[in-house]
């Protein structure tokens, strides 16, 4: 597939640029939404919204030249090119997360509260944002037989068919998405639970299909997607147990406890 979707004059409009940018957009609409049925003014979430996107880029792309540094030790000038991918999703949530405790406590909103309503539409955007990944021929995962794995995708840089890691990871992504839309609507999910099952969903199908990659990000022999998945899965896990405990219910103001732990 050709990455650019179309020229205007000299510039190349690419696909993995419009997907990020769909992505973004259904995610601030149906982020709003969310947070306007909670009482939640629309000006102040996008306040946060707008920084945190920009934090999340931000350190996606850190947490990718950190772990490619010799790459970019010696093109310097690529650190700045993420038309040419290298966006790691686990520096984005990193990133974004901090940002968005820091804009709610800013603002006086709950902190889970504005997770719980963003976090579906997070996952949601990375089903689409992997398509990008589709489009650059990357992300791919190790070399199959197709007549094994007649799902597979032909990758020209190689001359294999490779598993599509992108397709696994966004129909997981589709599906977490929806189980959290289900979650959010059950009467016994406590104020927090449905961002810490995103970051548990999530990292569990990551876990799975990071081990068919063939580009993964390393520490030593270990795949740094894989450990930091089990890490949020352990906190998240820990998290979720002692707030059930030790908060019984929540008031329905969503400006008390602006902390939000």
């Amino acid at each position: 597939m050709n990455p650019v979707a179309f020229q205007i004059g000299p510039i190349a409009v690419r696909w993995y640029g419009l997907l990020i940018a769909s992505a973004l957009l259904i995610g601030i609409t149906g982020g709003s939404k969310a947070l306007k049925k909670r009482g939640v003014d629309e000006d102040d979430f996008l306040s946060v919204a707008m920084t945190t996107i920009i934090c999340a880029f931000l350190g996606a792309r850190v947490y990718y030249v950190l772990f490619n540094l010799p790459f970019y030790t010696a093109h310097p000038r690529e650190i700045i090119a993420i038309w040419h991918g290298g966006l790691a999703i686990h520096g984005g949530i990193i990133g974004g997360g901090l940002a968005v405790y820091i804009m709610c406590r800013r603002y006086k909103i709950n902190f889970w509260l504005m997770a719980d309503a963003i976090v579906p539409f997070l996952a949601l955007g990375q089903a689409i944002g992997r398509w990008g990944n589709f489009f650059n021929q990357e992300a791919y995962g190790r070399a199959v037989d197709p007549v094994q794995i007649p799902w597979a995708i032909f990758i020209e840089e190689t001359g294999l068919y490779h598993h599509p890691t992108f397709l696994y990871e966004s129909l997981w992504d589709l599906l977490v998405f929806a189980l959290l839309i289900i979650l959010g609507h059950q009467l016994f999910v406590k104020r927090g639970e449905v961002a810490l099952s995103y970051l548990i969903l999530y990292s569990c199908g990551r876990i799975f299909v990071e081990g068919l990659r063939t580009d993964s990000l390393m520490l030593g022999p270990l795949r740094m997607a894989q450990v930091i998945s089990i890490i949020f899965i352990l906190v998240s896990i820990v998290v979720l147990c002692y707030r059930r405990q030790k908060y019984g219910d929540y008031l329905p103001n969503v400006r008390e406890d602006s902390a939000g732990l």
